[in-house]
């Protein structure tokens, strides 16, 4: 079984790592639910417990930092430097000019690209002659995806990042420390279409539906929810996208194991930022496809009770825990959501109490009693009252008549 502090060790600096390099996903309290897989290989949609993102520093190597305004001319003109977005922490300048701003590629295009980054210290971290991703899929660093667009074909530039948009708070083990800036020298060599998707065979739609939601484990890695959840929406759209090739039956099934664990792995990170209602309909779809998988299960179970939808919470965890008796994890949520709805129910009973007039307080009684000793007989002496009249009247009725 895979550990969960596996890391992403290698691939280029944009990539994440595929099969057994991937972390585990999901949280560390639901690892041994979810770390359950049929194969090792396989076991890539649990994810384990991420500290947040921290505040980074500014890129410290001399040589590489885009100097600021009235400083020396040691790196070069200021004004040669572009701010990309607007903020002092990603920061290009053309080296080798390229072909004029009608040559630079569009987002949706497949782009290859020369690459070389650094660490501050010059140490060189990665080397790749010819780097090849889909543009503004967040396939590769933030720091590149946003870069590249703005590169003209043949432009050789040199990029300056902070850890934000590189390998941010956790660093790329064991090669980039964590909260490190890089400086990248990238040289645009071609841009194309990306394929039809239309046209691509079951392999290769099953190939590339996975490397997007490998990058989404990557950014989940990173506790950037956000851009996993953009990175498993483009898989899900790549699995459900229609086909002009016929596809075997084990490449359905395959295509169908991708599309389950997409799901999961969007209501994970859904479940990250409270978005509730997603999480479970994200559920629910693995559900519908297969009834019994537990890692949906629970997360449906925990979802409903992150909405304090107790009653419906505990069958749903029952029905995991009679497919997996043993799970500690399990027994644990159970357990406790069970304590919990006792308390709601406890708490809800009292309101009604109170509600309908029927306090628990000693005194009450005590006053209810107090009440009938003087309303009983009042009621009989009006009703005795009352007959009494009826036959006086009755009476000087007859009387009259006769």
């Amino acid at each position: 079984m895979a550990s969960s502090g596996e890391e992403a060790s290698s691939g280029s600096p944009g990539r994440a790592g595929t099969g057994t390099e991937l972390a585990q996903l999901d949280t560390a309290e639901d690892f041994e639910v979810l770390e359950e897989e049929e194969e090792e290989e396989e076991d890539e949609d649990d994810l384990s417990e991420l500290p947040p993102l921290e505040d980074v520093g500014r890129p410290a190597r001399e040589e590489a930092q885009p100097p600021e305004r009235g400083a020396g001319d040691a790196a070069g003109d200021p004004q040669e430097w572009l701010d990309v977005l607007g903020n002092g922490l990603l920061k290009k300048k053309t080296l080798v000019p390229g072909q004029g701003v009608d040559s630079r590629p569009q987002k949706g295009q497949d782009v290859t690209i020369r690459l070389k980054a650094t660490l501050e210290d010059g140490t060189v971290v990665e080397e790749d002659p010819a780097l090849t991703f889909t543009l503004g899929d967040c396939d590769v660093l933030q720091a590149l995806d946003l870069c590249v667009q703005l590169l003209e074909m043949g432009e050789t530039a040199l990029i300056v990042s902070e850890a934000k948009y590189c390998y941010g708070a956790q660093g790329r083990s064991p090669d980039i420390p964590p909260n490190a800036s890089l400086t990248l020298e990238v040289e645009l060599l071609a841009a194309r279409d990306a394929p039809d998707l239309e046209l691509l065979s079951g392999k290769e739609k099953i190939q590339l539906a996975n490397r997007k939601r490998e990058r989404g484990n990557f950014f989940y890695q990173q506790a950037d929810y956000v851009l996993a959840i953009n990175s498993y929406d483009i898989a899900l759209r790549i699995v459900g996208s229609s086909s002009k090739v016929d596809f075997s039956p084990d490449e359905e099934a395959e295509l169908l194991d991708v599309k389950v664990k997409c799901l999961n792995n969007l209501a994970a990170s859904q479940l990250k930022l409270d978005h509730f209602k997603a999480a479970l309909k994200s559920c629910n779809l693995v559900l519908e496809h297969q009834p019994g998988n537990i890692k949906a299960l629970f997360r449906k179970g925990k979802v409903l009770a992150q909405q304090g939808e107790y009653r419906e919470a505990i069958p749903i965890l029952k029905a995991a825990l009679k497919l997996e008796p043993s799970n500690k994890t399990i027994h644990a949520e159970l357990s406790k959501l069970v304590k919990k709805h006792a308390d709601q129910r406890n708490v809800e009973t009292e309101m009604y109490r109170k509600m309908l007039g029927n306090p628990s307080t000693s005194g009450t009684p005590r006053k209810c009693k107090d009440k009938l000793p003087w309303s009983i007989p009042w009621k009989w002496l009006f009703g005795a009252t009352a007959i009494a009249l009826g036959g006086v009247a009755l009476s000087v009725v007859i009387a009259a008549r006769n």
